[in-house]
């Protein structure tokens, strides 16, 4: 009996040891603390397929209502040609819609305004990045006759007199500067040029404005409207912008004496401005301590215009 109970008591013990190492490694496994930042598994989320397709269907109808809500809201901004080619005979143009697409356009303005810095210079190319420019003028090209008998007149200086410079005048008194930048159209396109004139804050050193001038209002009185009559263009610029060290009244275009194409034999380049800032064929400069008239903005765009 004695060595029975020991055999039985022996065996018990065998069995218990084969045991624990199982039982220590299960509690090792099941006390393992997750760190802060390691990421936890999600639990299930089991749906019903009724309750599924219900949400579904759901989801599509609130997103076609809030497209046709989009559409019905902001159809009311589209211009009218493009509303009849939709099929929308209704006339939808209205003070709201003029007053909410004029303080879109004020906004984007401002933000323009507020990053200007004369510091901030946009990039430069190599000449191997040039790319062609087509003649964008606004109405027909003028006659190249105009070329001969143009004078540079500027008004509203510091001195109270109004000056008459004609371009051998410029060209031997200024120093040329050269650039290869980017001009951007308000249509949509851009192209890589090269560059050669005065820089404007040259001009505005030799000839200072009066001293409470903030505004230049730079024209052409050689420019057309489409049908080849008279269309005198006149655009805003402030001073600041017109001493951004990169604002040319350019001369030469392509290593080439301007054309009447681009604007020969003066034309503003502006490269922090869209391209309908770069007035073409100057033939008047006038420093004002209010902004005067742009021939753009009187037509719903920009006054601005920054990029």
């Amino acid at each position: 009996m004695k060595n029975k109970a020991k055999i039985d008591c022996v065996e018990r013990e065998s069995r218990t040891n084969e045991t624990a190492p199982s039982v220590a490694a299960e509690s090792v496994s099941v006390g393992k603390r997750q760190g802060l930042f390691e990421e936890r598994p999600l639990p299930p989320n089991e749906i019903s397929p009724r309750v599924l397709r219900y949400r579904t269907r759901r989801d599509f109808l609130l997103f076609g209502a809030g497209a046709m809500a989009a559409l019905a809201g902001g159809g009311f901004l589209l211009p009218q040609d493009t509303l009849r080619r939709m099929g929308v005979r209704r006339t939808v143009d209205s003070p709201a819609k003029d007053w909410f697409l004029n303080r879109a356009l004020r906004i984007d303005d401002d933000v323009a305004e507020a990053l200007y810095s004369r510091n901030r210079r946009v990039p430069t190319y190599a000449k191997s990045q040039i790319t062609p420019l087509k003649n964008n003028y606004s109405g027909a090209t003028p006659d190249p006759g105009y070329i001969s008998g143009w004078n540079l007149t500027i008004d509203g200086l510091d001195s109270g007199l109004s000056i008459s410079l004609d371009i051998r005048s410029l060209m031997t008194r200024f120093s040329v500067q050269e650039q290869i930048t980017r001009l951007v159209c308000v249509e949509g396109w851009s192209a890589i040029a090269w560059w050669a004139g005065l820089r404007f804050d040259d001009l505005l050193r030799a000839y200072p404005p009066m001293s409470q001038a903030k505004w230049a209002r730079v024209e052409s009185s050689v420019n057309l409207n489409e049908s080849g009559n008279p269309d005198p263009y006149f655009m805003s610029i402030d001073l600041g912008t017109a001493r951004h060290p990169q604002t040319l009244l350019a001369t030469h275009f392509n290593g080439q004496p301007l054309t009447a194409e681009h604007g020969a034999p003066l034309r503003l380049l502006v490269p922090v401005k869209l391209g309908l800032k770069n007035v073409k064929a100057i033939t008047r400069i006038t420093y004002s301590s209010e902004e005067p008239r742009d021939y753009w903005a009187e037509r719903g765009y920009s006054h601005y215009d920054g990029i």
